[in-house]
């Protein structure tokens, strides 16, 4: 059962030293296949660590509870994808148009890549969701695309550019999510990737006409 709460989320101990990095490769390996296997409702600590083959004693000098483990996983796949994104939004060598075609595209391909795992991540976030550290990394999502806004939109006011930003965000997220578990074709899958750029370049175009008559 999925509870929720306020857990530590930080690592006990940071590896320092080749062995207790691997120790912590080891069981955050581990980690991903006992959520892939048993969901987030039936991950324990006892499960990755007995699949890690470590006890469980070893694992907690690492990570103070499964909520811990699970925010690593979730913030390691976060950060891969934040550096995916904003290579392609700080691009500045092509428009902001072509910015945001290329990340919606980039970021679908990324959600049907590790589907299965992001579902298991999402399941469980009533753990970490509320937790500090969880909310500086979704902040930090946002303003890669609050500070492509303000090459777009230029004229746009700094609070009206943060709810722009946070729907783009929500729309990518929730139509990518959709795109990655439905049973689509290449082709299709393709197409309506294209159609989600076509309505966020739209609704980015329309708040700089917006602010321009503000």
């Amino acid at each position: 059962m999925i509870t929720t709460g306020n857990p530590s989320l930080s690592a006990r101990k940071q590896p320092r030293q080749r062995r207790s990095a691997e120790a912590v490769t080891a069981i955050l390996q581990a980690a991903a296949h006992v959520l892939a296997v048993h969901g987030a409702a039936r991950f324990t600590t006892a499960r990755v660590a007995e699949r890690a083959g470590i006890s469980i004693g070893s694992l907690y000098q690492y990570f103070p509870n499964k909520a811990a483990i699970l925010f690593r996983l979730q913030s390691d796949e976060w950060r891969d994808t934040r550096s995916l994104l904003l290579a392609l939004l700080t691009d500045t060598t092509r428009p902001p148009h072509d910015r945001i075609r290329a990340a919606v595209r980039a970021f679908v391909a990324s959600e049907i890549e590790e589907a299965a795992m992001r579902q298991a991540l999402e399941d469980a976030a009533p753990l970490y969701r509320d937790a500090a550290e969880a909310k500086a990394a979704k902040g930090e999502g946002i303003a890669a695309f609050r500070d492509l806004l303000r090459e777009a939109a230029p004229a746009l006011s700094d609070p009206a550019r943060q709810v722009a930003a946070e729907t783009i965000v929500g729309a990518l997220k929730m139509l990518g999510k959709a795109l990655s578990l439905a049973p689509y074709e290449a082709a299709e899958r393709d197409a309506r990737t294209e159609a989600l750029a076509d309505m966020l370049c739209a609704y980015m175009a329309s708040l700089d006409e917006a602010g321009t008559n503000a």
